[in-house]
C-alpha cells in the first residue's frame, strides 16, 4: 500500500537529496508587502530549486499574514510545486509547516483544509492533545504528519524535556522520548515522522534509538546553528535515510538559489558517503 513516506522515499531516491526547501517568504526578502510578492518570490525558488529538492515546505504564517490573498497565493504555491513534479516526473512532496493541534470537528477541518482545499501531501502537528487530535490527519495513508517531538528553539526544554513516567515499565524519559516512542508505536499507515530540531544533537540520539524507522524534519540547519555533517551522523537511519533537512534562509537569500540547493545537496551526499566509510 503506497504511503506519505513511500512517496518521499521515491522523491529521494529520483533527487538523491535529503534537500527539504523551506518557502518562508518574509516580509524584508520581498519587493513589497504584498500577498503578489509572497507568490512572485517563492515560485522563483520553487522552479529554480524543483530539481535539488526532496520536498517543499512553505510555512503557512508567511501566507497568512496576508490574509485571504496569502491563502490563495499558498495554494498556487503548492499547485506551482505540483506543476514541477510534472515537469520532472517525480512527485516532490509538500509538507505545510502549520503546528496545527486541536480536537474533534476542528482537527478535521484542519485536515480536509490542509489536504483537500490547499493540496498539501503532509502537514507539521502538535501532538500534545493526544492520539485522537491527530487522527483526523491519519486516515489516508498517502498523506503525511510530522509530529512536534524535540524543537529546534532554545526554549524548547521548558516542557519538552520535563521527565515524565515512561510506559511499559520503563524508567523516567524526557517527555520528547515519549513522544518518539508514542509515535513508532502509532505509526501504523507508515505516515507518521517526527521534527527533531539539528540543534539538540543528544535528544536527536535518543529520538533515533526511540524510534528507529521514523523519518525526522530536522529544522535548524544554518541560520539557527545547526551542523550538517553531525545532524546527518545523529539522526540517519542504517539506510542512509530517515532526515529531511529544512533549509530556507541559505538559499532564498543566496545570490543564486538553484546553485545554493544544488551545492547543498551536493555537500549532503559527501557526507553520505563519508559516513559509510
Amino acid at each position: 500500500m503506497e504511503s506519505f513516506f513511500t512517496f518521499l522515499e521515491k522523491r529521494v531516491d529520483d533527487c538523491s537529496s535529503l534537500l527539504c526547501v523551506g518557502l518562508d517568504p518574509h516580509v524584508s526578502d520581498l519587493k513589497a508587502p504584498t500577498a503578489e510578492a509572497a507568490l512572485d518570490f517563492c515560485l522563483d525558488l520553487v522552479k529554480q530549486t524543483a530539481p535539488y529538492a526532496a520536498a517543499f515546505k512553505p510555512n503557512a504564517a508567511f501566507f497568512e499574514v496576508f490574509g485571504a490573498d496569502g491563502w490563495i497565493a499558498l495554494k498556487q504555491v503548492i499547485e506551482a510545486v505540483q506543476a514541477e513534479s510534472n515537469r520532472l516526473g517525480s512527485l516532490i512532496p509538500v509538507i505545510l509547516d502549520a503546528k496545527r493541534g486541536d480536537i474533534a470537528s476542528t482537527a478535521e477541518a484542519y485536515a480536509k483544509s490542509a489536504f483537500e482545499s490547499l493540496g498539501a501531501h503532509c502537514i507539521t502537528l502538535s501532538p500534545y492533545l493526544g492520539k485522537d487530535s491527530i487522527d483526523p490527519f491519519l486516515q489516508n495513508s498517502e498523506k503525511g504528519v510530522f509530529l512536534l517531538c524535540k524543537t529546534s528553539n532554545a526554549g524548547s526544554g521548558d516542557l519538552q524535556d520535563i521527565a515524565v513516567v515512561g510506559a511499559d515499565g520503563r524508567p523516567p524519559v524526557p517527555l520528547y522520548v515519549h513522544v518518539a516512542h508514542l509515535a513508532q508505536s502509532w505509526n501504523t499507515k507508515n505516515n507518521i515522522g517526527l521534527v527533531v530540531g539539528a540543534t539538540h544533537l543528544d535528544a536527536m540520539q535518543r529520538v533515533r534509538e526511540a524510534a528507529p524507522s521514523l523519518w525526522f524534519l530536522a529544522p535548524g540547519v544554518g541560520a539557527q546553528g545547526g551542523e550538517l555533517a553531525s545532524t546527518l551522523k545523529a539522526g540517519l537511519r542504517k539506510d542512509g535515510k530517515g532526515v529531511l533537512l529544512p533549509i530556507s534562509r541559505a538559499i532564498s537569500r543566496a545570490v543564486k538559489p538553484a546553485r545554493a540547493a544544488a551545492e547543498i545537496r551536493d555537500e549532503i551526499l559527501a557526507i553520505k558517503r563519508e559516513l559509510k566509510k
